[in-house]
């Protein structure tokens, strides 16, 4: 089976430079225009968890900030030969380093700011691509008395899956057979079968040492010194009790060349919107797969850029001559989201 990570066509990199740039007072009009005429579902991806410490996958510039890296395809991690079982110990070494800078990640101003949208109704539901919980977080931190684990699911839709705490338990990690346990205390297995790198991630803790962590919770490991070679992946319990030698563990996340649930799909909209003609908005910062269809209009920008100010447009606005009352603003839970949010960037690559 050959299966590859898409890229950018050059095409669009090309044109990436001759691309209009606005000024932020203008995004920040056409987007809050945009949003404010009501029934607008949100699409999110990598870029937003940027100021949450958390890297994406491509730079400004469109092109993957690791040409190096190799992501662990679906069929890789569930094949029972040797060689899938070193794909386990690659990927398994990497995500127990990544997962709890993850897993700790705070929402930036990003997350607060369309959590203040969705809290006000401007919004009617939100899409993501991505694993890290931090919509979620920005919700419940907040307002987490109005958001249960019900209205989350109906009004979140993570697209690729979870690798965080719902308020049901933390996600599950599922073997073969179909025995789950949550990621918790697989992680804690992972330290008592690996003790070695239990005591190094230990050490990078005590220093503060920050690994470079992917959006889909791995790290780079190359240059620390560890082999993937004496990683234990541990055998599930539950398979022992049924006489079953079994170590092949799935999280619940999307994995490159893994399908996505048909009810996911089901409810993923962006797709139907450009059928329907429906208008289409894109925030983002440099070349993406959509530049150039028609019925997108792109915004080349950084959505922390301008967010704070989009969503108080958009919740203050008035008709023409009605004096302006109470607003969404005011209220005090919206107040305290807008000036929420962590802004911890990862370093440069040559820094």
């Amino acid at each position: 089976m050959r299966v590859s990570v898409p890229g950018l066509p050059q095409a669009i990199l090309s044109a990436a430079s001759s691309t209009k740039k606005i000024s932020p007072s203008e995004a920040t009009l056409r987007l809050a225009e945009f949003l404010g005429k009501g029934s607008v579902t949100v699409l999110t991806g990598a870029g937003v968890s940027v100021d949450s410490g958390i890297r994406a996958y491509r730079g400004n510039d469109g092109r993957y900030m690791n040409p190096n890296y190799k992501p662990i395809f679906y069929h890789e991690l569930v094949d029972e030969s040797l060689k899938g079982h070193s794909f386990r110990q690659r990927y398994w070494l990497r995500s127990y380093l990544g997962y709890p800078p993850v897993r700790d990640a705070q929402p930036n101003t990003t997350h607060f700011a369309i959590a203040a949208l969705l809290h006000t109704s401007a919004i009617s539901h939100l899409i993501t691509q991505n694993v890290d919980g931090l919509h979620h977080k920005a919700l419940t931190q907040k307002a987490g008395i109005y958001w249960d684990h019900e209205r989350l699911q109906e009004t979140i839709l993570e697209l690729h899956g979870t690798l965080h705490k719902r308020s049901q338990g933390w996600q599950r990690v599922h073997c073969k057979r179909g025995h789950s346990v949550n990621r918790e205390t697989f992680q804690e297995w992972l330290s008592s079968a690996n003790p070695q790198l239990k005591q190094f991630a230990d050490e990078m803790e005590r220093n503060s040492q920050q690994p470079r962590t992917n959006p889909d919770g791995d790290i780079a490991v190359e240059g620390l010194g560890i082999s993937y070679s004496d990683y234990i992946v541990p055998d599930c319990p539950s398979c022992a009790l049924e006489r079953h030698k079994n170590n092949i563990h799935k999280p619940e996340v999307i994995f490159f060349g893994e399908s996505i649930p048909q009810q996911i799909k089901d409810r993923s909209l962006l797709k139907h919107a450009l059928e329907l003609k429906k208008p289409v908005m894109m925030l983002n910062a440099g070349p993406t797969r959509a530049d150039g269809i028609q019925g997108v209009v792109k915004i080349d920008m950084t959505s922390g850029t301008i967010i704070r100010d989009v969503v108080r447009a958009v919740l203050e606005w008035r008709p023409p001559g009605v004096f302006r009352g109470s607003t969404a603003t005011d209220n005090p839970i919206v107040a305290d989201m807008l000036q929420s949010g962590v802004f911890k960037p990862p370093p440069m690559e040559h820094e």
